[in-house]
């Protein structure tokens, strides 16, 4: 029941949207559709049929964990609770001598789609830890429309919780109390897994306990899915069809949301407690393609203004598009990021 509230809450959202801005039964973005049979389809993602049946076209084709033959990365799957579980990484340098920093990682897809064990991010996870040396914890969280913000961030919140448990070694996962230093952290994600870490590192910031709370060194922002009701920079012409586009993915995940696109979970600039970040530096990767670039930039610009006391450093991928590292994983782009994020977080890289 909770689901189909859920749904018809979306649905009656989304046609009023259509109602009052569209003509033809046309998104304002080409990539997204409507019809009779599918009130709502965006393209090569997800379909929603008139019956309430939502259909993922991606991130269906999960990658069993275990020892990745390219890296040397072991990984297994770990369940926190019925709706939280996450996919724990080891490099092949690891043994317990000496803890390595850690690395928890949110994955993208819109809040509707993929996961942490697709053949998307399982890859891309096996590659980040090898090559920056660090356990890594990759997040799966429940997914739009069955389940509307907030609980993407409530679930992201209960995995940091259920890591900080082994912060003094005799958590009830032996790998994190092994090898993981969980006083050397770093939060990360793609699009709106980036949002989601953001969001995650206010949090941290704002807790009172530090028993509760890992030791957060840094924040890395991979082309981050923010936005705001008014559009910035270049959402006034040539990613104007993007602005749409993101704006739309927002409103399905939280239709009911008091402050729309400005809400402070999506409009970085409305959250008064951008402030409390708990960390001491940010590393922003952009995309030069990017509809969301401009986005990306005006985040360090927000937070630079907000008080916060830390650093935050920009890199920019020249020529692509958004989130091109998942997909093209061996090109000289993708390379160079996952070098920048060595280098953020000065981890010495295995020689093993």
């Amino acid at each position: 029941m909770y689901f189909f509230k859920n749904l018809f809450c979306f649905l009656d959202h989304h046609q009023s949207y259509i109602d009052h801005n569209m003509t033809s039964n046309v998104f304002p973005s080409r990539y997204m559709s409507s019809s009779e049979e599918i009130p709502l389809q965006i393209h090569g993602w997800l379909r929603i049929h008139k019956n309430g049946r939502c259909e993922r076209l991606v991130g269906n084709d999960i990658i069993p964990p275990g020892m990745d033959p390219l890296t040397g990365v072991q990984s297994k799957d770990i369940i926190i609770s019925p709706n939280v579980s996450i996919r724990l990484y080891i490099p092949k340098s690891a043994n317990k001598n000496r803890k390595l920093p850690t690395l928890i990682y949110y994955h993208g897809g819109g809040f509707v789609t993929e996961c942490a064990g697709s053949s998307t991010y399982h890859p891309t996870l096996n590659l980040i830890s090898s090559e920056t040396n660090m356990v890594a914890i990759s997040v799966n969280y429940r997914l739009a429309p069955e389940h509307l913000i907030p609980i993407a961030y409530e679930d992201a919140w209960e995995a940091m919780k259920w890591v900080a448990i082994h912060l003094k070694g005799n958590g009830h996962e032996s790998w994190l109390n092994d090898y993981a230093d969980l006083h050397n952290v770093y939060l990360c994600g793609d699009s709106v897994g980036a949002n989601i870490a953001h969001n995650m590192a206010i949090r941290v910031g704002l807790e009172l306990d530090p028993c509760k709370v890992v030791k957060l060194e840094g924040l890395i922002l991979l082309h981050p899915f923010f936005g705001g009701k008014e559009p910035i920079g270049s959402e006034f012409n040539k990613h104007q069809q993007n602005k749409a586009f993101v704006d739309h993915l927002w409103m399905l995940a939280n239709p009911v949301g008091v402050d729309g696109l400005d809400d402070p979970l999506f409009n970085p600039s409305r959250n008064p407690n951008i402030s409390s970040l708990g960390c001491s530096k940010i590393l922003v990767c952009v995309g030069e393609k990017d509809g969301l670039r401009d986005r990306g930039l005006n985040y360090k610009k927000i937070v630079e203004k907000s008080g916060w006391k830390g650093v935050v450093k920009v890199f920019e991928s020249k020529g692509a598009g958004h989130v091109f590292f998942l997909h093209n994983r061996s090109c000289k782009n993708a390379s160079i990021l996952r070098k920048n994020i060595c280098s953020f977080v000065n981890v010495i890289r295995s020689k093993s």
